[in-house]
């Protein structure tokens, strides 16, 4: 077992594309959100092409500027909170992360001191 077999079976879909927007990685949970369009097969394939306008064009310049989103969507009567981030190689842009987990509808909130 590796160090990062964990994420395999991690209760989120984790999919990881290199700094070309070409997915390198995903995870059980987000070959199943995708088993549709193909599942793990779409390794190899691109990031952006997974994506509808405007989010496509959006993704991009998140990728291109290495920043962070993070929102929260409904979809099918689920609530999922969708985190997007750029991911980095001994200090350099390498690409980029989604994670996409389910989340209740009504979600306690702390500020902590």
């Amino acid at each position: 077992m590796s160090e990062h077999d964990w994420v395999r079976g991690f209760p989120a879909a984790v999919m990881v594309c290199d700094e070309a927007a070409t997915i390198i990685a995903m995870n059980d949970m987000a070959a199943a959100t995708y088993e549709a369009d193909g599942g793990y097969a779409l390794i190899g394939s691109n990031l952006l092409a997974c994506h509808p306008e405007p989010a496509r064009t959006k993704l991009a310049g998140l990728m291109a500027w290495n920043r962070t989103n993070a929102y929260t969507i409904e979809k099918k009567g689920r609530k999922k909170f969708i985190y997007q981030a750029p991911w980095f190689r001994d200090g350099r842009y390498a690409g980029f992360v989604e994670i996409s987990m389910e989340i209740p509808f009504d979600i306690p909130h702390f500020v902590r001191t």
